[in-house]
């Protein structure tokens, strides 16, 4: 079975790799995820694209919401905040809160972000490996029309995502390094996905770890389109991306470097002569992933576009 690694956000990503799981062997499937959304919150690391997809690949994710736990409750965080006055802007649930647990106390000791990862995956049942993009810290940071500086989820959750944007900055990122097994996972690769995931802040913060894109430059790299109709099927990205980026095509154009393939919606069919003028194979498909079955579709629609697959 060929080996693939998938370069992924958060619940998009999540609701896309339900479908790859089923196009492919998961056993020779790696997931390497953002996270640059990660942030320390009452003491603890919350990783929330890595836990996305653990959740909803794993099968508890609420179904309804498309990210958190099914079934969640809320006392402790009620508890921080109506007693003791903690900030409520990012609500963690009571069984969420169990995987940051686990997550900080290996950290704690002296564990990387990857062996955390690792050791939740294990306890979710994962048939796939599923890597962060780098052990170090990076934070992705906006900066807004009104001088303010504010990491993401602050920006996005805390503030709903209101304040204009002047700028989104990757600290740290300049001096991360890829994961162990990243960079060994894509020269590996017979396909490289990129999910249907945020350019800028999940799709463009992995690219921006040095060696992860350049790793790509002899790899088959296909991608979904996160833009279907000309607005984002889920998520800010509207609020990020240039005016001329904000389409199918326009999305292509900032992967063209080193995208083979591409698939849009039938919604932009219009689009896809200007996307093959760029050098990129193109196919055109339903992507609104509302079923494991249209996302296993769309996975086998991806994968096609460069190789035969079985």
């Amino acid at each position: 079975m060929p080996d693939v690694v998938a370069l992924a956000g958060g619940i998009g990503a999540a609701r896309f790799l339900r479908g790859l799981v089923r196009a492919v062997d998961p056993t020779a499937l790696t997931v390497v995820a953002n996270t640059g959304d990660d942030l320390r919150l009452h003491g603890l690391h919350v990783s929330p694209d890595l836990d996305s997809i653990t959740y909803t690949l794993g099968g508890g994710v609420d179904a309804e919401r498309g990210w958190g736990r099914a079934g969640e409750t809320l006392a402790v965080s009620t508890e921080l905040r109506d007693r003791y006055g903690r900030p409520a802007w990012f609500t963690l649930g009571d069984r969420d809160l169990a995987t940051h647990l686990v997550r900080s106390e290996v950290l704690a000791a002296g564990g990387t972000l990857s062996e955390a990862t690792a050791r939740i995956a294990a306890a979710w049942g994962l048939g796939f490996r599923l890597l962060p993009m780098t052990d170090a810290p990076v934070a992705t940071r906006i900066t807004t029309t009104d001088g303010r500086d504010l990491h993401f989820q602050q920006w996005w959750v805390g503030e709903r995502a209101g304040p204009d944007v002047a700028g989104v900055r990757l600290e740290g990122a300049a001096d991360a390094r890829p994961a162990p097994g990243v960079l060994e996972a894509i020269a590996a690769a017979d396909a490289v996905v990129l999910c249907p995931s945020n350019p800028v802040v999940s799709i463009g913060t992995i690219l921006s770890v040095p060696g992860i894109q350049d790793a790509l430059a002899d790899r088959p790299v296909v991608g979904v389109s996160p833009i279907v109709g000309g607005a984002p099927v889920r998520g800010m990205a509207d609020r990020l991306l240039p005016p001329d980026q904000l389409s199918a095509a326009g999305v292509a154009r900032r992967y063209a470097g080193f995208l083979d393939g591409w698939v849009m919606d039938t919604r932009d069919a219009d689009l896809a002569d200007e996307v093959a003028d760029l050098g990129v194979r193109v196919a055109v498909t339903d992507t609104i992933m509302t079923t494991p079955e249209i996302a296993e579709a769309v996975a086998r629609a991806a994968l096609g576009l460069v190789r035969p697959w079985s």
